[in-house]
């Protein structure tokens, strides 16, 4: 049985880590390369809020005052030089709440926590809320990245099935379909799951439920690579999975059949073309980081597929050695301009 992590840690510049109790090797990994630098990482569990963490954001005359405390240790807002946010979930009320009130319980604590998350006086940001807030917006990152010359697939969001039909026609067939945000947010993985997939000409003809639930429906770009890029800055750590044996099992890496195939990540690198238009996408969307979907295709070009503000990277620096988490503690302790 695996021992449980505390709720808060703290060990001397202090670093709030937010994510989960199940987070294990990444936040870790960022953990121990604050330390090595002199940092104090102060982990904060929201899954544990708010039955047993207690935030408080106190307003008056005298100010603002910020306090977090658990597992024993306490914190003020104040004390708090950089934010990494590496995963936020929804609040644990436990068991005893009565359904009725619930969904309410819930909204609550999330909008405390987000205030006092977003009121938090730090100097730096991994990566800022509304930054991040508005990241997230799929087709805003398709038209950034085409603004900043990256290829991006033609692209349909609809609930119109005429639309999807005459989409599907134009490019013979070649389309795939995927949703404009997860499914699912379960810690525990084992809650429904819509991979990307291709689309048939069977499926036109059962496209009735787009009236209930809009599609987003794309290109398919032929693959020789698929890449999963973790930018860090102007920074960039690809790793790549070889297409060409799994697309014909699963159009979409995450496919419990592409590990099952045995298909393991493998070191590449980016043209500087390329590299430069990310850090142009960053800057753009006003990231620190992000980790980047890019498709290479047969004949050598990089398609942008998407970025995901808060997404995987730990398979990269596990199997490959790409020093991300390093680069993600210099980004958190990085001097700041003065006004």
């Amino acid at each position: 049985m695996r021992e449980r992590q505390p709720d808060v840690t703290t060990a001397d510049e202090s670093v709030l880590l937010v994510s989960h109790s199940q987070d294990d090797f990444g936040i870790e990994r960022v953990a121990e390369a604050l330390r090595r630098r002199g940092a104090r990482p102060v982990r904060l569990n929201v899954d544990r809020f708010p039955r047993d963490i207690a935030l408080s954001t106190a307003l008056g005359a005298g100010g603002v005052r910020r306090r977090l405390e658990g597992a024993g240790a306490a914190l003020g807002g104040d004390e708090i030089s950089a934010v990494w946010l590496r995963r936020v979930w929804a609040p644990n009320l436990g068991e005893g709440v009565p359904e009725a009130y619930r969904a309410a319980c819930v909204r609550e604590s999330m909008a405390a926590l987000a205030g006092w998350l977003r009121g938090l006086p730090a100097r730096r940001w991994i990566n800022e809320p509304a930054a991040e807030e508005r990241a997230q917006d799929k087709l805003r990152q398709l038209a950034v990245a085409a603004s900043v010359g990256l290829r991006i697939p033609e692209t349909l969001v609809t609930n119109d099935a005429a639309e999807a039909r005459a989409f599907f026609a134009r490019l013979g067939g070649n389309v795939v379909a995927k949703m404009l945000t997860p499914f699912s947010t379960s810690l525990s993985g084992n809650t429904p799951f819509v991979f990307t997939h291709a689309v048939s000409a069977a499926d036109l003809d059962a496209l009735s439920g787009l009236r209930q639930s809009p599609m987003v429906f794309q290109e398919r770009i032929p693959k020789a690579r698929e890449l999963r890029v973790a930018c860090v800055g102007g920074r960039c750590f690809p790793g790549a999975l070889d297409a060409t044996r799994y697309e014909s099992i699963a159009v979409d890496w995450r496919h419990p059949d592409v590990s099952a195939a045995g298909i393991a990540w493998e070191q590449d690198a980016l043209p500087r073309d390329v590299e430069a238009r990310l850090g142009a996408l960053l800057r753009a969307l006003g990231l620190t980081f992000g980790a980047v979907d890019l498709i290479r295709t047969p004949e050598g070009e990089h398609v942008f597929l998407e970025i995901n503000p808060a997404g995987e990277w730990g398979m990269l620096e596990r199997d490959l050695g790409l020093p991300i988490a390093d680069a993600l503690a210099e980004a958190l302790l990085a001097p700041t301009e003065n006004p």
